[in-house]
């Protein structure tokens, strides 16, 4: 998935979320796994990503692209690699 396809799908998450304006995290994570099948979207804590580089950034909401090789995960910036999303809350910084 393309950045530009994964910046479009968390729009769209983050809209048909409950109230707008992002819902939950877990409201824009289930509307994800909706436009971003068959990739796996997985919610983390914004502190465990905190050394991480995310591939996307919303006012609300960072995404990081997940790599596996089967058993372990990564995050890469390769989208090629991509087997999943890390999603979490913004945080600081």
């Amino acid at each position: 998935m393309d950045t530009q396809a994964l910046s479009d799908a968390l729009a769209l998450a983050e809209q048909e979320a409950p109230g707008g304006q992002g819902g939950s995290l877990r409201d824009t994570a289930a509307a994800l796994r909706r436009h971003c099948a068959p990739l796996r979207v997985v919610v983390v804590d914004a502190h465990d990503m905190r050394d991480e580089t995310p591939a996307l950034s919303s006012a609300r909401h960072r995404i990081y692209l997940g790599a596996s090789d089967g058993h372990c995960w990564s995050v890469t910036q390769d989208p090629a690699l991509a087997a999943g999303l890390f999603v979490s809350e913004r945080g600081p910084g």
